[in-house]
């Protein structure tokens, strides 16, 4: 089933679909639906374990690759056969349990047929496949993502550990920093936000039709099935079960994830606008590619667009993350079908995040350090020793320091480093310490280092 990219009607399948590619196999119709299958499977061979289906010693007419291969070997016309059963049975899931029936009389499992979706209901199947299918996504895909942007900011930040640079406090001149360390800031705070990405449970509802597996206990009253579950669940799938449910998953672990990664979308925006601001200040240059057009009209212009894009769809992403996350886990009752639907469009916010995350790589790519450009602004600015200054005359109990240095500098525009030197010499202190506070320059005036070692 080929769709042009010039016909789709979103984005992320039109004009970002070589971006997005390769989450089709976790959130397209077909990952769907092969997740769907892969599930039933997993979960046919632990219930013929658990309750000793097959020959007197146990053993199924083949093997648990035979079984498995019906998802390994999983192929788009598959897809398409489930598609032509859901458009007789109107039910999707059903279609899946019907597929893989027809899937057992080639195994010579005909007589086994009953035991597929045995007293389960869709949302056993849903609830375990869609968190299977997110988990596998973020794990493969985005969070390396995540990573290696994380380690490219670590390595701008120890090459320009040593470089001051001009800080801006409510866009004013401010005390000096070093740039390095302001790249570090979001270094650190993506760790940090990983680091509690990781302590979030990817976890299933596995219940039956109410969440107390009813249907179970009536036909296997002897089996201890909440561990089954959470057995099935967590060696299987690789899912934590939520033990208390009711038709449907309580969605609060996935809430939590969604805000998770709304969290690292929101630092990431933080982080373009500041590179922005740094390169419309010319303090970057950009990568000039070959055959790229900046502007239609004036031909000089190189755009920060890489980050423009990045902001633009992280939004994105955060607008349907939070959607997701405030929507899911309120339901009707012991279920409605409002989470069906939105549930479907799970893939969206973390393809808006892929590209995101692409467009913020392309970008620091592109970044070229114009050292002269910084020097420049903190030779403008010796203003901002201020704060240095009346510190030390602090420590030498000197009256009044803080106002005397207001007095001199603030909303004045002729602050030099004469004008400095020469307040300096009024100054009623030691020749020493006229001498340290003469040493307290723009470039010097840039604090404690950090470690970049860890």
């Amino acid at each position: 089933m080929s769709l042009s990219s010039l016909l789709a009607i979103s984005p992320v399948d039109g004009r970002y679909r070589s971006k997005v590619e390769c989450l089709a196999p976790f959130f397209s119709e077909y990952a769907l639906i092969r997740y769907r299958v892969l599930v039933e499977i997993e979960y046919f061979i632990a219930l013929a374990q658990e309750i000793g289906l097959g020959t007197p010693e146990g053993k199924l007419p083949c093997s648990e690759d035979d079984l498995r291969n019906i998802y390994r070997d999983f192929s788009e016309s598959d897809a398409e056969k489930v598609k032509s059963i859901e458009a007789v049975t109107n039910h999707d899931v059903k279609a899946v349990e019907y597929f893989i029936k027809e899937k057992f009389d080639t195994l010579g499992l005909g007589g086994y047929k009953e035991f597929v979706h045995f007293g389960l209901t869709s949302q056993d199947i849903n609830n375990t496949s869609q968190p299977l299918m997110l988990k596998e996504a973020l794990e493969q895909v985005i969070n390396p993502e995540i990573e290696a942007i994380i380690d490219y900011l670590k390595t701008l930040s120890t090459e320009w550990k040593e470089v001051p640079m001009l800080a801006r406090t409510h866009g004013q001149p401010a005390s000096p920093t070093i740039l390095g360390k302001e790249i570090y800031v979001f270094v650190y705070r993506l760790k940090e936000q990983m680091k509690q990405l990781a302590r979030i449970p990817h976890s299933a509802k596995f219940g039956g039709a109410t969440g107390n597996m009813n249907a179970h206990k009536v036909a296997y009253p002897d089996v201890e099935w909440r561990r089954f579950a959470a057995n099935f669940t967590r060696n299987h799938l690789g899912l934590e079960l939520e033990s208390v449910t009711t038709q449907i998953s309580n969605y609060d672990n996935l809430a939590a994830l969604f805000d998770a990664y709304k969290r690292l979308c929101v630092i990431l925006i933080d982080l373009c606008r500041d590179i922005w601001q740094y390169i419309s200040d010319g303090y970057f240059k950009q990568k000039v590619v070959k055959g790229e057009v900046g502007s239609s009209a004036m031909p000089h212009k190189v755009n920060p667009i890489d980050f423009e894009n990045a902001e633009g769809n992280c939004g994105i992403a955060i607008a349907i993350f939070e959607h997701l996350s405030h929507k899911l886990p309120i339901s009707r009752l012991q279920r409605d079908l409002t989470d069906s639907t939105v549930m479907r469009n799970m893939g969206l916010p973390v393809a808006h995040l892929l590209i995101a995350l692409q467009s913020l790589k392309k970008g620091l790519g592109k970044l070229r350090l114009a050292p002269e450009r910084l020097a420049q602004d903190l030779d403008l600015a010796w203003a901002v020793v201020a704060e240095g200054i009346q510190t030390v005359l602090r420590r030498e109990g000197y009256p009044a320091p803080y106002e005397a240095l207001k007095e001199l500098t603030r909303g004045r525009d002729s602050i030099t480093k004469e004008s400095i030197s020469a307040f300096v010499d009024t100054l009623n202190v030691s020749e020493a310490v006229k001498a340290e506070l003469k040493n307290i320059t723009p470039e010097s005036y840039t604090g404690l280092r950090l470690d970049y070692t860890e």
